[in-house]
């Protein structure tokens, strides 16, 4: 293991990055950084290097000590690991959640006032901030919107969605799917993992010819093509522009406007009821859990008797964290996104007054969907920086890498939750959907 070099003899000397950094981690950190002040630490045979490339990083990790300090000085160009190509999300992440979790070493009162006299005031005055985090002035202007109102949610799922529909066809590949994958085997391709998806949940709906079906933020309205392609009349709602002009004009190529239809619309303002089956894929966790009672009595209402429900939302993996999602996914992902267990939406699906016949975990399958997602990005890069510019690319990179290794590690989990409107006929037994 090397160590720190050149290391001061006097408490009252300063101290390299190095042996700031070295302060905080314990000596067997599996990483290797070197500082600008030409400082190293940690074992000089491995295969990752963080590189400190100016104060600044360790500005921006002062200044907002977690994931957004590390987030920041990363996208900023401030933080370089090498040894990872940047369009490996995965390896990336994996080596930037590790300093992370090995940061876990206090320094003593007489070190600390060490590295606080080696930093100087100059440490605690934020650089600037990265274009593509939700800035201050535009968190003024959501804080004057009530959270979760029609014209919140509107501006918040534009943010998200409304980059670029090429750059998601380069990450998600000709699926257009932008929601966990079902893998009939861990090879299979991530084509056919979707595809076989959206089976499972036509299946667990029971949808025949010439019934109806209301997919509650369609996307790109893969549900809806799906069933109409199997002669479902299927109406899609979202909130993002350029999904709703992508499926449209899929719609219309495939010929199938007799049947399909996506609208820019808030699942609030459909008028429709006495659907067959209404699906929710991926779109619970942009409700906010406040918001439960009247989504999911909301879902109730558009449904005949007896007709079938279908949640599909990521999940924490208990019932007790009431935390955010944290301050980068928050900041530059999902503004106002909140996850709760799968037994509170279970719970909160029963309280609307609908009875759950089956719940299932999928939480191995969205490590391998996030796995193929990150392979792309990885194979289009280039594209991918000519389509969007390579800070959103790189905070593209880092939070898909982050999220599949928060699946493989089981921090957040992926549940399908089937229930049914009361009053319709005897359903046969059950899994139908698997026979």
């Amino acid at each position: 293991m090397t160590r720190l070099e050149d290391s001061p003899t006097d408490a009252g000397e300063t101290m390299s990055v190095g042996e700031i950094i070295g302060a905080f981690l314990p000596p067997d950190v599996p990483l290797r950084f070197r500082a600008y002040d030409g400082s190293t630490f940690g074992p000089a045979d491995s295969p990752l290097e963080l590189e400190v490339v100016s104060p600044r990083a360790l500005q921006y990790v002062v200044t907002a000590p977690g994931d957004l300090g590390l987030a920041r000085a990363y996208l900023m160009g401030e933080l370089v690991v090498h040894g990872v190509h940047p369009g490996s999300p995965h390896d990336l992440f994996a080596a930037l959640e590790q300093v992370r979790k090995e940061t876990a070493t206090r320094p003593d009162a007489r070190t600390l006032a060490r590295i606080a006299r080696s930093l100087g005031l100059e440490s605690l005055h934020r650089p600037p901030v990265p274009e593509m985090e939700v800035a201050p002035g535009w968190q003024r202007y959501l804080k004057g919107l009530r959270r979760h109102s029609k014209e919140r949610d509107s501006e918040v799922v534009s943010y998200h969605y409304d980059i670029s529909n090429r750059f998601y066809e380069l990450v998600l590949g000709p699926s257009m799917t932008y929601t966990c994958a079902c893998y009939p085997e861990p090879g299979a391709s991530l084509e056919t993992a979707q595809e076989n998806k959206y089976r499972l949940v036509f299946d667990k709906l029971r949808l025949q010819p010439g019934q109806r079906l209301l997919d509650v933020g369609c996307g790109w309205g893969q549900m809806v093509l799906y069933a109409a392609r199997r002669g479902v009349h299927a109406l899609g709602v979202t909130l993002s522009e350029q999904q709703a002009a992508w499926a449209q004009e899929q719609i219309a190529k495939e010929g199938l406007s007799h049947l399909a239809e996506v609208r820019l619309q808030d699942y609030r303002d459909v008028s429709e009821s006495g659907f067959d089956a209404v699906s929710s894929i991926g779109m619970t966790e942009h409700i906010g859990q406040k918001q439960y009672p009247a989504y999911f009595g909301a879902m109730l209402a558009r449904l005949r008797p007896g007709g079938l429900f279908l949640n599909h939302c990521i999940t924490r993996r208990d019932n007790t964290d009431t935390s955010g999602a944290g301050q980068f996914i928050n900041r530059y992902v999902f503004p106002d996104g909140e996850l709760c267990g799968a037994g509170t939406v279970l719970g909160a699906i029963q309280d609307a007054g609908m009875p759950v016949l089956h719940e299932e975990s999928l939480r191995p399958h969205y490590a391998l969907t996030l796995r193929d997602w990150c392979a792309n990005l990885t194979e289009h890069w280039e594209e991918c920086v000519a389509e969007v510019g390579e800070p959103t690319a790189r905070l593209w990179g880092l939070y898909m890498g982050a999220c599949q290794y928060g699946f493989e590690d089981g921090r957040v989990e992926l549940h399908h939750v089937l229930a049914v409107a009361p009053g319709g006929e005897e359903l046969p037994l059950r899994p139908w959907w698997a026979a």
